[in-house]
């Protein structure tokens, strides 16, 4: 048993060493805040203090991580949006890989009130945004005077800077996965206002409560980040691919019964 392992005592308590518990204690998935700064919600989900530094239960965070996971799976599988939200450095890039490879929507500049709640208004902005970047493809933009043109692009750069991951999203998600849900905040009462269900990883100083699908990890450190995920990208990977062959399934079973 590695010394990483050593350092989590949710995981000294095991006789036998589970290998997902493994891989999250290496990426640093239980460390969480110092003492002060935790959320009295998260109480259930803490282990312990190692030093001043709050131990989360990696137990429990698997437990949440594989319900949440489901969820994510079967929201894909249905041909479901997700709404990938991580506005924090740290996870930007991140969350672009795994929009590219899910094709979801995302957002990782701040969030832009109303996204959600105002969404028409929003949906507008974003075909405004490809309306002008079509002009500009096209030529289209040269009945312009020059100065009007500049303006334009200077108008499609800034739209593209905060849409630009908006331009799947046709309609309201059917879940939102949330990277930080403190500095997103604003995102998870838009989507609790629009009965939108959210899943989110939830730090020890964060409050749990209103998320419809917290896991209980790390939401600061890169390695811990790229663990969690990684396993949240997987999910919607093979819901996409598990909605595939359902789609093919039942048309190959049309086709008969035709």
């Amino acid at each position: 048993m590695s010394d990483t392992i050593l350092e989590s005592p949710a995981l000294e308590q095991a006789e036998v060493v589970d290998a997902e518990l493994e891989a999250m204690a290496k990426a640093g998935v239980h460390f969480g805040h110092a003492k002060t700064k935790n959320h009295p919600a998260m109480a259930p989900y803490i282990f312990g203090m190692r030093n001043t530094v709050s131990i989360l239960d990696l137990v429990q965070t698997k437990a949440r991580l594989q319900v949440a996971l489901q969820h994510l799976h079967d929201v894909a599988a249905k041909g479901g949006i997700v709404l990938l939200v991580g506005t924090k450095p740290s996870a930007r890039k991140l969350i672009l890989d795994m929009a590219e490879q899910t094709r979801m929507p995302y957002f990782v500049e701040r969030w832009i009130g109303g996204a959600l709640t105002n969404f028409k208004v929003i949906a507008k902005r974003v075909e405004y945004m490809e309306t002008l970047e079509r002009e500009r493809a096209t030529g289209e933009d040269q009945k312009y005077t020059k100065r009007e043109q500049l303006k334009k692009a200077e108008e499609a750069n800034r739209l593209k800077k905060f849409f630009d991951g908006l331009r799947r999203l046709k309609r309201l998600p059917d879940a939102v996965f949330i990277v930080d849900v403190i500095q997103d905040s604003t995102a998870v009462r838009e989507a609790k206002r629009m009965h939108i269900p959210v899943i989110g990883l939830v730090d020890t100083n964060s409050d749990p409560r209103d998320i419809n699908f917290p896991i209980p990890a790390n939401d600061d450190a890169l390695p811990a980040l790229r663990y969690m995920l990684g396993r949240i990208r997987t999910a919607l990977e093979e819901g996409e691919r598990q909605g595939e062959i359902n789609r093919s399934n039942a048309a190959a079973l049309a086709a008969t019964e035709a």
